[in-house]
């Protein structure tokens, strides 16, 4: 077991991520709060038919206090500096596999796998609970729970007849492009358990066989905001394609928010949306990530369960191009707001539109 202490704290207060001691304070001087351990927390809980065990692990924040807390003894093979960096998880990962470990249990994000996979290799199985900002790589469970479930499945009597597979391990290019921008890049295959209902794909990116039909959904869209109404969109190019119809520029990575034609949020945080919701009725917008079929959790942490709460399932849009919808296996959304009662509000089927007067029914969990 390893824990990421800092991963996900940038996630609520808009940022791209933590992935250094610049990063981890401005997320503190924003506001942001730590969420690792506790999400591992709740992955080792859903170890408990299994009974107590000895897990080996990192000390403290590095997933010893996570270990104790669930109930289970831990057995620390490395004691992280006051600060905990990307070297301890190596080193932590280092001592795992010379211990040839057989599965290694970690909560962070594409950063956290990158530095664990390029340890461990192939020499052992990896196992994400989802706790990064954006998580692209094939090597998280769909929640805590989903990823506690699945560890479950490594020790049970039925292990031999456990299926494997050989997911992506996705990361942000240390190298912008020529635009500036940075894309993310394959760095390799790590082994990882799998259970389809448990596991999520790796982020992928579709080709344009029905932009048209996108298009005019997103111009529809624009068109019939209603007066007076505040609408909150959340990250990606779907969005950005309803706030080009209306002629405004938003974030594209972040979450904006409209009123009456105007943009009256950019990038926004968890704090700024909430107050936003207080200057009256809202709606939200949202799109699918590619690949994964992740509605609320994977990039979009600003948009919380506070404010998912407030605004209301029946006010949430779902927007997707059809070829998004098709490469979904299986065919199913998830949520992922670290608030499970909430989760549970989101669960059954939700109306996705993939075009003008056009919608399918996807099912969200399960």
């Amino acid at each position: 077991m390893i824990v990421n202490p800092i991963a996900g704290m940038g996630g609520p207060v808009a940022l791209k991520g933590t992935d250094g001691p610049a990063d981890v304070a401005t997320a503190l001087r924003l506001g942001g709060q730590p969420l690792a351990n506790d999400r591992a927390r709740r992955a080792l809980m859903a170890l408990a038919a299994t009974g107590p065990l000895e897990i080996m692990t990192a000390g403290g924040l590095m997933g010893e206090d996570a270990v104790r807390q669930a109930g289970h003894r831990p057995i620390v093979v490395h004691h992280p500096a006051a600060s905990s960096t990307s070297l301890d998880t190596r080193n932590a990962a280092q001592e795992m596999r010379d211990a040839h470990c057989g599965l290694i249990l970690f909560a962070g994000g594409d950063g956290t796998a990158r530095d664990i996979f390029g340890i461990v290799e192939d020499k052992a199985l990896m196992l994400g609970i989802p706790t990064g900002v954006k998580m692209h790589s094939g090597v998280f469970g769909t929640t805590p729970e989903s990823a506690g479930q699945l560890a479950a499945l490594c020790l049970s009597q039925d292990a031999i007849q456990l299926q494997t597979c050989e997911a992506e391990i996705m990361d942000r290019d240390d190298r912008p492009g020529t635009d500036g921008r940075f894309a993310t890049r394959l760095f390799g295959y790590a082994r990882t358990p799998f259970e389809r209902r448990l596991i999520q794909s790796a982020k992928s990116t579709v080709g344009h066989g029905d932009d048209a039909s996108l298009e005019a959904l997103c111009a529809q869209l624009a068109e019939t905001l209603t007066p007076g109404c505040l609408y909150i969109l959340g990250p990606g190019t779907t969005t950005a394609r309803i706030l080009h119809h209306l002629g405004l520029g938003g974030s594209l990575l972040g979450i904006d928010a409209v009123r009456d034609g105007r943009l009256v949020g950019r990038d926004l945080t968890e704090s700024d949306i909430l107050a936003l919701l207080d200057t009256g009725p809202a709606k939200a917008i949202v799109g699918v990530i590619g690949g994964q079929g992740c509605l609320f959790g994977r990039g979009n942490q600003q948009l919380g369960a506070r404010a998912l709460a407030r605004i209301g399932r029946e006010n949430v849009i779902v927007a997707a191009s059809l070829n998004k919808i098709t490469g979904l296996k299986p065919a199913r959304l998830f949520v992922d707001t670290g608030d499970i009662s909430l989760d549970a509000v989101f669960s059954g089927f939700i109306p996705v539109q993939i075009g003008p007067g056009r919608s399918v029914m996807l099912r969200v969990g399960g």
